[in-house]
């Protein structure tokens, strides 16, 4: 157990509840109230959220469906490998990075662009893609990735990133619109660190199962995703052009719930943003719109651990749902952004989410859901639990990403 769990169970004079096996967990009728402890206490008071029903959420949703993240020591080191101090007609600084997390350790590409004339840190979102740097500006400085790619993206051949696809991404990701709002770019591409695939572990996984004992209990690529982003923010923390206390995780889909579940167990993340994360991310598990758990743990099999499918058949039986990570996240901002024509992400049950997150957020003092039911397509909410909806279909474009610097500059500033 880490040292700051185990000194709060000491704080209030109680050992950790055990964890039972899948098939004794009692159903729940609703969503498992998040201020209710494993003992069945209420928890009253900040300290006792802190010292005690924290820690339990983590363990429940490690155990449970995302698996413990990796234990290996890491000391991440940033080698720029490509710099461009006129990149985006001259409004960007551009660095790309060779990280390796430790000798003998694969590396990692991460892409930082941020405002040319800055004359202090600047707040950055940390992302992470589907695609390689490369897709994100058509600088032919950046490398064209190396790792597996998805078939279905522009410049892709044979599941290898070509030099045609510079530059296809940019819309997706904005880094100019970025830059003009004063703010940064982190990126790095998700395959590198394991490719989405159920059929072979690349990337990091070969080098971390040589370090420590792996089970399938333990990580998968979502929890390995996120704590890849973690590593990106230990990089970021050491550059001076970076404001580190202002660090925005996002991501899109299987790769919102990355950034979620980042979110939720590194507070260094200042504001999350998981875009249409759906199930296993910011949906109800007990969700009956859109993807089921079933459906998902059937289709992806390696996104999380092996004990999330047990609960293939019995859903009610899981001892949380995801607003626990809202919760986690408290009292940190965190939006929720959907489309209208995504419902297979199941954004009305999303918002079920917030609501079930919110007596947390009040208990530490802070607004958290400030509109009380669903706000109007087109319309942010206010609280640090936000809430965005937009007309259209499944992606991330520029419309999006306006929403993310509106609500982020309102919590966080310019």
């Amino acid at each position: 157990m880490p040292l700051f769990l185990a000194l709060s169970w000491i704080c209030l004079g109680a050992e950790p509840v055990p964890l039972q096996k899948t098939a004794d967990l009692p159903s729940f009728s609703g969503y498992p109230e998040a201020l209710v402890c494993m003992d069945g206490s209420r928890v009253e008071s900040q300290l006792a959220w802190r010292a005690k029903r924290r820690g339990e959420l983590i363990r429940l949703i490690q155990h449970y469906e995302y698996g413990d993240q990796p234990v290996t020591r890491v000391n991440p080191v940033a080698m720029p490998i490509y710099e461009n101090k006129v990149a985006l007609g001259g409004k960007a600084w551009l660095r790309e990075f060779a990280v390796r997390l430790a000798p003998g350790a694969p590396a990692l590409h991460l892409l930082l662009i941020l405002p040319a004339q800055a004359d202090k840190p600047v707040p950055v979102f940390l992302g992470i893609s589907f695609t390689g740097n490369q897709s994100i500006t058509a600088d032919p400085g950046v490398l064209v990735a190396t790792c597996w790619q998805y078939p279905k993206y522009p410049g892709v051949e044979a599941n290898k990133a070509t030099e045609a696809s510079r530059g296809t991404a940019a819309g997706v990701w904005n880094p100019e619109l970025i830059i003009d709002a004063g703010y940064g770019l982190a990126i790095f591409q998700a395959n590198q660190a394991d490719p989405d695939r159920a059929d072979e572990r690349g990337g990091l996984q070969p080098w971390l199962r040589s370090q420590e004992e792996y089970l399938p209990e333990k990580w998968g690529c979502v929890s390995l995703w996120a704590w890849t982003m973690s590593r990106m923010v230990d990089v970021l923390e050491r550059e001076k052009s970076v404001d580190a206390k202002r660090l925005i995780g996002v991501g899109h889909s299987r790769l919102g719930k990355t950034a979620y579940l980042a979110g939720a167990l590194d507070e260094r993340f200042t504001l999350v943003i998981p875009h249409q994360a759906g199930c296993g991310g910011t949906a109800p598990a007990r969700g009956t719109v859109g993807e089921s758990v079933k459906r998902i743990n059937t289709s992806f099999p390696h996104w999380f651990n092996s004990r999330f499918k047990e609960f293939n058949e019995r859903v009610a039986a899981l001892p949380f749902d995801q607003h626990a990570l809202a919760a986690l996240i408290a009292p940190r901002p965190v939006l929720f952004s959907n489309a209208l024509e995504d419902q297979w992400a199941n954004p009305d049950g999303q918002f079920n989410m917030l609501q079930a997150a919110d007596p947390v957020y009040k208990l530490l003092g802070v607004e958290g859901l400030a509109a009380r039911t669903k706000p109007s397509l087109n319309q942010l909410s206010a609280g640090r639990l936000g809430y965005w909806e937009r007309p259209g279909k499944h992606e991330m474009n520029r419309t999006d990403w306006k929403a993310f610097l509106e609500y982020t500059r309102k919590h966080l500033g310019s």
